[in-house]
C-alpha cells in the first residue's frame, strides 16, 4: 500500500537595496532584491518547506537556523538539493508542486517558466509536475506596496514502497 502525503510552505522576505532577487534559483533584473541570511529566495524556500512538511522533516529555519554564519548567502538551490536528498533517501517521489509567488514588482510573469526548469531540474522531474504562477497585490498591504514578496507553496509526494 502507498502512502501520499501532501505538504505547504509558505516564504516572505522584505525587498532591499543592494541585495540580488533571486527566485528560483534565477536572477532576476530589479532594483531591489530579498533580504535574508542566505540568498532569500523566497519561491525556492516555500518549496523546500512544503516537501519538509510533507515528509514531516520539520522546516528549513531547523535544517538552516539564520543563527549560523555557515548559511550566510547560501545558494538556496543547495538546500533544495539537500531536501531532494531526503525526499530519496526516504523513498518518495513528488507527483507534482504547485505555487504561487505573490509580487507586485517587478513583472514576473516573463520569467515563470525559467523559474520552473530550474526547480524542474533540482527536483529531478518532468516538467508537467512542476507549476509556478505569479500574482500581484493589486496595490494592497505590504505585497502591494512593494515592499516585499511572498510565496506559497504546495507539493504531493507518493512513498515509492509498492
Amino acid at each position: 500500500m502507498s502512502t501520499i502525503r501532501i505538504g505547504q510552505g509558505y516564504d516572505i522576505h522584505p525587498l532591499k537595496e543592494g541585495r540580488a532577487l533571486i527566485l528560483g534559483g534565477i536572477t532576476i533584473p530589479h532594483s531591489r532584491g530579498l533580504d535574508g541570511h542566505s540568498d532569500a529566495d523566497a519561491l525556492t524556500h516555500a518549496v523546500c518547506d512544503a516537501l519538509l512538511g510533507a515528509m514531516g522533516e520539520g522546516d528549513l529555519g531547523t535544517r538552516y537556523p539564520a543563527s549560523n554564519s555557515a548559511y550566510k548567502n547560501l545558494s538556496s538551490l543547495l538546500m533544495l538539493e539537500n531536501v531532494v536528498q531526503t525526499l530519496m533517501e526516504k523513498n518518495y517521489g513528488l507527483v507534482n508542486l504547485d505555487t504561487v509567488i505573490c509580487a507586485q514588482a517587478p513583472k514576473l510573469s516573463p520569467y515563470m517558466k525559467v523559474m520552473q526548469e530550474s526547480l524542474v531540474r533540482v527536483l529531478q522531474v518532468e516538467s508537467h509536475q512542476v507549476n509556478v504562477k505569479v500574482k500581484s497585490g493589486e496595490g494592497i498591504g505590504m505585497i502591494g506596496r512593494e515592499e516585499g514578496i511572498a510565496v506559497l507553496a504546495v507539493c504531493l509526494i507518493q512513498s515509492l514502497n509498492s
